[in-house]
């Protein structure tokens, strides 16, 4: 972690040379330059390249945020220092998660790829597998025309705050799969699965369409278009930012 420095030390420092400074220490003089902790209060700074939580702010002042953010222009940290500014108005606090929700920070900083340990499949799951491919097949048809590519799902225990999650091959582009919440099929009907199924096959659109795969205004035109919300943040039940 790298802690945020006063106000005044702040005002003392000379700005230093960007090039030669590490993405997580250039992301942190940045906001402090822009007065995060004169504004939030924030400790200190970690960052991450995962795909699931673009930022989040822990109860102890710690603020996480993608690594790729560290190349985003000003009026990107701007947003998202006013998406956590207590007591925003809603509309105000929407337009800015719009705006760094649509910078594209995976092509900054890449996930780190990974091996994936395999879940062990559980009763039922051929089932439930065959339902989601149906379910795939009825939705190309009915909003995109049938052009999207068959998808292969895969249900995840493991999920614990996200409902769903499309992955793309990041050298060919191409969406390879959907994994769905194994919670989520439990806890909510198949017409709240059908909008999560839905929201994943935007996002499997624009791969084969050849945009950035993110939630920017191509994204929310589609998701207009196909009746589901246009929100990044879906989960079942702890609040974070998408």
């Amino acid at each position: 972690m790298i802690p945020f420095r006063s106000p005044a030390e702040v005002d003392r420092a000379p700005e230093a040379p960007r090039l030669s400074m590490p993405p997580a220490e250039l992301l942190a003089r940045r906001l402090e330059r822009l007065g995060v902790h004169r504004i939030l209060g924030v400790r200190g700074l970690v960052t991450h390249q995962n795909r699931s939580v673009m930022l989040s702010y822990t109860r102890s002042h710690v603020l996480r945020l993608h690594a790729g953010f560290a190349q985003a222009p000003d009026r990107v940290l701007e947003a998202i220092i006013r998406f956590l500014t207590p007591r925003v108005p809603k509309q105000e606090r929407q337009e800015a998660e719009r705006v760094f929700l649509a910078f594209p920070v995976f092509e900054h900083a890449p996930p780190a790829s990974r091996r994936r340990v395999s879940e062990h499949p559980q009763p039922g799951d051929v089932a439930l597998l065959h339902r989601l491919e149906e379910m795939h097949r009825r939705l190309n048809t009915q909003y995109f025309g049938g052009l999207l590519g068959p998808m292969v799902f895969r249900l995840s225990g493991r999920m614990r705050t996200r409902l769903g999650e499309l992955t793309v091959d990041r050298a060919s582009g191409k969406a390879t799969e959907i994994a769905l919440s194994r919670r989520h099929l439990r806890a909510h009907g198949w017409t709240e699965v059908e909008q999560t199924v839905l929201h994943e096959m935007v996002h499997q659109w624009q791969a084969e369409t050849g945009q950035d795969v993110d939630h920017g205004p191509g994204f929310r035109r589609m998701a207009k278009q196909v009746g589901i919300v246009p929100s990044a943040v879906r989960d079942l039940g702890r609040r974070k930012a998408g």
